[in-house]
């Protein structure tokens, strides 16, 4: 926790709110400059309760009563601090509601004016009502500004913990094609070496880059379509060097790569599946890979032939499941998945929206 950056936050809710009080103040000391009139003592009482309730209202009755829908308690509490208030400045601080002793007029000649034309008279009853009016305008006021404030730190909360909760989710997914990738990578070359195979020093150099880029690049939310290409084709040409036909593995990249990001190891898992059930028992595969890319438009194609009827039940369709996920967490509105299976083909393609970089 900043304990340096909640104290610089509080400084300046301290220093706006003590603005706005000197604003609205002045304001309302307009009058008396005009008529030049004295400040009289009901001005500060009423401006200080009036300052008093707004933060009672603000730190205590609306967290602890309304916002716990107490809806009874807070308004009898309001009200009846309302009408306290408003009794206290009528019978204390507004003499004009008095019975006032009576006061002669005369006009020039010396003619006392008769009392219908007196221009000194009692205001009307209903401005008694003007200092409730005044006090309920500071709780709306209080009440809305709190209220609206809870709101939005209600929906920051929810908007972190979705957040974390997203990362928590794929960095468990990514954790999951890892050894995944790795699983299949040593098979890969425990294969070649079994067959004494010189091809082993090259597998294990093209094992290290794809693992460097594991290591060093996908951590980060996003990376260089370039550089996740790359890692592709090493994991192709690996592939490549364990089987005994690779005449019918085909891949097609073109379109600009620069400049553009993907989320890391997100195409692989197709490609797993598809060397996996797509390579026959005599080490013959039948891919074809196709990647092109159009402005901010990334269109994936592969194609598969079923040559591996068999799955295994605790692994099979973990790659596809976690693939999904990961679409629709990342790109829930930026991404169209196809998939389509025949007794002798399996394809799938994924039309992307890729985000320039920074």
């Amino acid at each position: 926790m900043n304990l340096e950056g909640i104290t610089n936050n509080n400084s300046n809710k301290i220093l706006i709110h003590s603005i706005i009080w000197c604003f609205l103040i002045i304001a309302s000391l307009l009058p008396f400059y005009q008529n030049f009139t004295s400040i009289n003592a009901e001005f500060y009482v009423q401006w200080t309760s009036g300052i008093l309730l707004f933060y009672a209202n603000y730190f205590y009755l609306v967290p602890n009563l309304l916002l716990q829908k107490k809806y009874g308690a807070y308004l009898g509490i309001i009200f009846t601090v309302i009408a306290v208030l408003t009794c206290i400045k009528i019978f204390y601080f507004s003499p004009e509601f008095h019975n006032l002793p009576h006061q002669k007029l005369f006009d020039a000649s010396g003619k006392e004016i008769i009392p219908e034309k007196r221009f000194l008279k009692k205001p009307p009853q209903f401005f008694k009502f003007f200092p409730s009016l005044f006090y309920l305008f500071i709780v709306s006021i209080s009440t809305l500004i709190k209220t609206l404030s809870e709101f939005y730190i209600n929906q920051q909360n929810k908007l972190i913990s979705e957040t974390r909760k997203t990362t928590t989710e794929l960095n468990y997914l990514r954790k999951q094609t890892n050894p995944h990738f790795l699983f299949n990578a040593l098979n890969s070359i425990y294969s070649l070496a079994y067959k004494k195979s010189d091809l082993v020093p090259d597998a294990i150099v093209t094992l290290s880059e794809m693992m460097r880029y594991m290591l060093y690049e996908t951590d980060n939310k996003a990376v260089s379509l370039e550089k996740e290409i790359n890692y592709i084709k090493n994991y192709i040409e690996l592939q490549k060097l364990r089987l005994n036909n690779i005449e019918n593995i085909f891949i097609n990249i073109h379109g600009e790569t620069r400049n553009k990001t993907i989320e890391p190891l997100l195409l692989i898992s197709f490609i797993e599946n598809a060397f996996k059930y797509g390579t026959d028992y005599k080490g013959t595969a039948f891919v074809k890979i196709k990647i092109s890319i159009e402005d901010t438009i990334l269109d994936f194609y592969i194609e598969n032939k079923i040559e591996n009827q068999s799955k295994d039940p605790n692994n099979s369709g973990i790659g596809l499941t976690n693939i999904k996920n990961r679409l629709n967490i990342l790109y829930p509105n930026a991404h169209q998945l196809t998939i389509e299976q025949t007794d002798k083909k399996y394809s799938v393609r994924l039309n992307l929206k890729l985000e320039l970089e920074n």
